[in-house]
């Protein structure tokens, strides 16, 4: 299969701290991925200045849901439609947060996965900023998560998906949290194929 180009969705309400950080690590990662990459930010809901820092770096789509999973899934639905991937070529899909910085490889590194016939690619994330949190919870987390290759992780700020798999299985869900649990495990109830990504 051939792939012609990338949309990123990203999820937003009241994050203009983050969101200039999160566009920043798009914009190096979009300039070393090998195909156009798009990016969609969904104001959720805002009332500050997310809206005014995401123009002109990115395509902008507007709800009034105050739900993560619906926000992503007006995304993806405001796309253009794929036309016949056999004729035309085929997208992907990816998804993150704005409280998150990706890495310059991380399309590079969904798209090989995709070439060696992954249908989603779940990666990893690395917690930099534990300010907000007890070291109890820190201590926790760290222990119960596994970074190789045999995890089980899924986060919404790290989901590849070719868009022929998001449009068969409807998209993701409009739930407040694990939208992106759900949507994964409907991939793999479906038997599609699952990479269980080492890249953060």
């Amino acid at each position: 299969m051939r792939f012609v180009g990338i949309d990123v969705v990203i999820p937003v309400h009241d994050e203009q701290e983050l969101l200039p950080g999160c566009l920043d690590s798009l914009e190096a990662c979009a300039a070393v991925t090998p195909v156009p990459v798009t990016v969609t930010v969904v104001l959720d809901s805002c009332t500050d200045a997310s809206g005014s820092l995401a123009r002109g770096r990115a395509r902008i789509v507007r709800c009034d849901a105050r739900n993560v999973g619906a926000a992503r899934a007006v995304g993806f639905d405001s796309l253009p439609r794929p036309a016949s991937p056999q004729r035309s070529g085929q997208r992907w899909y990816a998804t993150t947060d704005a409280d998150s910085r990706v890495p310059p490889t991380w399309l590079a590194d969904q798209l090989a996965r995709a070439l060696d016939g992954a249908d989603v690619v779940a990666g990893l994330v690395e917690v930099t900023d534990w300010s907000e949190w007890n070291p109890d919870t820190r201590v926790r987390y760290l222990e119960g998560y596994r970074a190789g290759s045999d995890h089980r992780h899924i986060h919404g700020a790290n989901i590849g998906i070719s868009a022929r798999a998001y449009r068969d299985l409807g998209g993701f869900e409009p739930l407040p949290v694990h939208e992106d649990v759900r949507l994964v495990h409907r991939a793999e109830e479906a038997g599609l194929s699952i990479a269980w990504s080492t890249a953060t």
